[in-house]
């Protein structure tokens, strides 16, 4: 450690020695660094690799140097409260009220009078005692500003979306009480914790603990601290100062090898906080920073490109708890699906997943669809029946698989009276249906969609990361497209493309769209798509989530922000802005190369489903259970039963191509998309051979 990180050393602690400058050596000017700057945390609690310089005097020669232990001593650390508070108000005395309990374990309650007002502390010794009584005092009387000083005295801080535009960056007027319910602020969300990095190079954070998981409710914001985070501690070290002797219980170890996953948990004042990470060191700083987010308003992480970007409206959630749960659920059954991982279609580069939720619970929380895959279909094998999957990405066939339970849940509504009240869907007082209150769906990706989201995102967000320093670089929000039969993507053309059937099948490269800019087209149109609009109100996703490579800025970018300026939308079409947010443990790099297959399943398979991504039909050489061919004919069927109700008006269907034309109002909405997107610069959507869609059916 150097000198002057040595000199830094906080004054916290009663025994440090006066003279540390043993190299004489002038030591730097350190009045710069005060409370309020961070001090990243190391990934070993503080140690430090650097060596010291050899002292001067003994020749130069090593061996004369006495060799003294000594701990390393850590980053700068916060004054306790009993300071804090005699800084304020010096020469308070403490008072014994009583001592209680048995000679081994002696309770002490101390008592100091401040401002009239009489505070008391018990502990286990008379210094605890002293220090909660002191820790009662602030948290009484001071007010902003000195109150995330305050906060720091007690190894705490606060963390909240702050508005860095905003004039107001104080709130003298507002009470400080960390423990009462904290007076509600203006912004949606309290923010929970996304991790430091520190404990892990993919950043491993809290997972919810059982006591919030089961009730995700909406929590008031804290007052927004207006100094940053400088706690220099180890999350278990702060949970132990203030709450000493907790146990760590291991619970579970899971995952594929490559990306082992750790489950620890900590019971604090009744509640159960869970944790998990790559090792049970990580899993278990993550269930203390899980009890210290929700216990005392304590987050470590202010990386700006991590926190999670709430929705527009009303939420059920608090974010980083759903993010986790929604991960995990999909995870969780990947495994069920692949023999706990042992099964040959458990290989991936990405999985992808959708879960549905129907209020505050998440034991009602539903996985809808679980899907892997990286490719796309070789141009030679397109169908002009409908009956192979173009686009075998992960995300892209876990909203297919969402499609298909779409179908079944108006069959389901169509069948008889009393599976009606089975279905999502009721009625709609503008003719067709619409979802019923608070049935949500959440898209889980295992990293950052291909295109714009993934492009400028490589690697996971790291603690210095302010966001997006090029915002404005032409490059930034481009449509592209994904390469045939590979991986990656290329910007499409600045001239308007138009893939042909003869032209692909000569061996021109068919191009198809990147799953950043399809999930931006969903934010307009809706993941319903245009056959099932002709019945179902546009359906948005409630929340987009990633494994890893979340970057908040990249990925609100690419999936609405790019197209702000969309106008002219039809009735019922917005512009959705869903919770983007990462997980608490973020999923390790998968090595080795991508598969050439892709799996789906969604609920009420009973299987996988693997699909050739090549040639977008099964080994077999059968169409998937995905496909245009199979959604047309269940179409139709519903159609059969629906005439007299569509929202959009078919005299006789037939054509795929020709219905799809029928959704006038969607169709209104996709020139809108096209129109938002060209006239931001940012280049022509790229649709496939117009022959792909010239098939019809008979029922």
């Amino acid at each position: 450690m150097d000198v002057d990180d040595e000199e830094n050393m906080s004054s916290s602690s009663t025994d440090i020695k006066e003279n540390r400058n043993v190299d004489n050596v002038p030591p730097k000017d350190s009045a710069g660094q005060g409370l309020g700057e961070g001090t990243p945390l190391s990934n070993g609690g503080g140690s430090s690799s650097r060596k010291r310089p050899l002292e001067e005097g003994n020749n130069g020669h090593s061996k004369f140097r006495p060799k003294k232990k000594k701990k390393t001593p850590g980053p700068v650390l916060p004054k306790n409260a009993l300071m804090q508070l005699n800084e304020i108000k010096p020469g308070l005395q403490y008072k014994l009220l009583s001592q209680t309990g048995p000679v081994h374990a002696p309770m002490f309650v101390m008592a100091v009078e401040v401002n009239g007002q009489v505070f008391e502390g018990s502990g286990p010794t008379k210094k605890k005692a002293k220090l909660h009584a002191a820790e009662k005092a602030l948290r009484s009387f001071v007010q902003f500003p000195n109150a995330s000083e305050a906060h720091l005295a007690m190894g705490r801080t606060l963390s909240v979306n702050t508005d860095f535009t905003s004039d107001q960056a104080d709130f003298p007027d507002t009470l400080f009480n960390g423990f009462e319910t904290p007076v509600p602020s203006d912004a949606p969300f309290y923010l929970g914790s996304n991790g430091d990095g520190s404990f892990g190079s993919g950043g491993d954070y809290g997972l919810p603990s059982c006591a919030v998981a089961s009730s995700l409710s909406q929590s008031p914001l804290p007052p927004a601290s207006p100094y940053p985070t400088a706690s220099g501690k180890n999350p278990v070290m702060i949970l132990n100062e203030l709450r000493p002797g907790l146990k760590y219980e291991f619970l579970s170890e899971s995952g594929e090898s490559h990306a082992k996953n750790f489950v620890m948990a900590v019971a604090v004042d009744g509640q159960t906080f869970e944790g998990s990470g790559r090792n049970k060191k990580l899993a278990k700083a993550r269930a203390a920073q899980s009890a210290l987010a929700s216990l005392f308003n304590m987050q470590l992480d202010q990386t700006p490109s991590r926190q999670p970007i709430p929705s527009e409206g009303l939420q059920l959630h608090l974010p980083q708890v759903l993010a986790d749960a929604v991960a995990r659920l999909v995870v969780d059954k990947f495994s069920d699906l692949t023999e706990n991982f042992s099964s040959p279609h458990a290989r991936r580069k990405v999985l992808a997943g959708i879960v549905m939720t129907t209020g505050t619970d998440v034991k009602d929380a539903l996985v809808i669809s679980v899907s892997t895959g990286t490719k796309c279909i070789n141009g030679e094998y397109m169908s002009d029946r409908g009956l192979a999957l173009n686009d075998c990405h992960a995300e892209i066939i876990a909203r297919r698989c969402l499609l298909k339970f779409l179908y079944t849940q108006l069959e389901l509504y169509l069948s008889n009276k009393e599976d009606q009240q089975k279905s999502i869907f009721i009625r709609s007082e503008q003719g067709g249906f619409k979802l019923k209150e608070n049935v949500q769906f959440h898209l889980y990706i295992s990293t950052s969609p291909c295109g714009d989201a993934r492009i400028f995102s490589p690697h996971e967000a790291a603690q210095e990361d302010q966001g997006d320093r090029h915002p404005n670089r032409k490059a930034r929000g481009q449509l592209r497209t994904k390469i045939e039969s590979g991986e990656g993507t290329i910007p499409v053309r600045s001239t308007t493309t138009i893939q042909t059937w003869d032209g692909v099948l000569q061996g021109e490269r068919l191009l198809t769209m990147s799953c950043s800019d399809k999930i931006a087209r969903w934010n307009v149109l809706g993941i319903q798509g245009a056959l099932l609009s002709l019945f179902v109100e546009p359906i948005y996703f409630s929340s987009i989530i990633l494994g890893s490579l979340y970057h908040g800025d990249h990925l609100s970018r690419a999936v609405y922000q790019r197209i702000a300026e969309i106008e002219d939308l039809p009735p019922l079409y917005t512009l959705n802005r869903p919770l983007l947010s990462g997980i608490s443990n973020a999923e390790a790099r998968q090595p080795g190369k991508a598969p050439n297959f892709s799996v789906n399943w969604t609920v009420g398979d009973s299987g996988l489903e693997v699909i050739n991504a090549t040639t977008g039909k099964d080994e077999m050489g059968r169409a998937s259970r995905l496909c245009k061919h199979a959604f047309y004919s269940r179409w139709m069927r519903i159609h059969a039963k629906l005439s007299s109700s569509l929202r959009s008006k078919i005299l006789k269907p037939n054509l795929y191509h020709d219905t799809k034309q029928g959704a006038t109002e969607y169709q209104t909405a996709k020139e809108c998309l096209f129109k938002a997107f060209l006239k931001a610069g940012l280049g022509a959507w790229v649709e496939k051979p117009i022959e792909q869609d010239q098939f019809s059916l008979t029922v």
